[in-house]
């Protein structure tokens, strides 16, 4: 659910999630135009937007843009990187549930990443409120993968012997059997997508201090688990470089 806890646990993190989280692929925009016929120029709400990730890149397809976020900081990022290059770019201070948008105004409702803190009942009702008739959802998010590599084993058992409370975030991600449920007859298309960072010692560990579940400097476990870290890099990097796998599934359709 979209409470001020789950909105507020980015707040002190927006500096390294602006620089380390992931984008997404091409290939995402290339199904969402090419293989579904989603027009370009089609109104998108970007709902959990955070910094802007996601609205960047649905922008650069050549979609206008209103990005939802209730995290004044992270919205306050996404505004000082879009606003000024992309006049269809615009922020609004709301959540999954309630955004605060006109009714039928857009005509794609776009969830990435934070989809997995909303609660999916309620939003429902809302998205098809700001949905013009007809007008579709997507819904998308990386996948990291948990044991591709011996690297990324030991990456996800350092979040199991360090996290705050790693495992409940984690378990808190919907499967495909659980979307395809959520969006019942409406679902239209599935789709999964390769998605790497390859990131030297410094972008690891922004990329895992961006993670809610990371704990803060001020955390007794927070100076041990970057001597995990460091090991861990220093076992299999290559090149000065390990390489941060994902998975980016896709799932898009109507709320009808």
């Amino acid at each position: 659910m979209s409470t001020p806890e789950s909105a507020a646990r980015f707040s002190n993190r927006v500096e390294d999630y602006v620089r380390f989280r992931p984008g997404y692929p091409p290939a995402l925009m290339q199904w969402l135009h090419e293989e579904n016929g989603v027009p370009r120029a089609t109104r998108v709400a970007d709902i959990g937007a955070g910094t802007g990730i996601s609205s960047q890149m649905l922008l650069a397809a050549g979609h206008p843009v209103v990005a939802v976020e209730p995290n004044a900081a992270m919205r306050s990022a996404a505004e000082r990187w879009l606003a000024s290059d992309h006049a269809g770019f615009s922020a609004v201070d709301g959540t999954a549930e309630c955004t605060g948008l006109t009714g039928a105004s857009v005509g794609l409702v776009s969830a990435a990443q934070a989809f997995h803190w909303f609660d999916t009942a309620a939003v429902r009702t809302e998205w098809k409120r700001i949905l013009v008739p007809g007008g579709q959802v997507l819904v998308y998010w990386n996948s990291r993968l948990l044991d591709g590599s011996a690297f990324l084993r030991g990456y996800e058992q350092l979040l199991l012997d360090f996290g705050t409370d790693y495992s409940a975030v984690a378990e808190r991600y919907q499967t495909d059997a659980q979307m395809r449920d959520w969006f019942g007859g409406g679902l239209q298309a599935v789709a999964s997508f390769a998605n790497v960072q390859m990131l030297d010692f410094d972008a690891l560990k922004g990329r895992l201090m961006s993670s809610s579940y990371a704990p803060a400097a001020d955390h007794r476990r927070h100076l041990p688990m970057l001597d995990a870290l460091r090991r861990l890099f220093d076992t299999h990097a290559d090149h000065g470089r390990v390489a941060f796998e994902y998975q980016t599934r896709a799932f898009l359709g109507t709320l009808d």
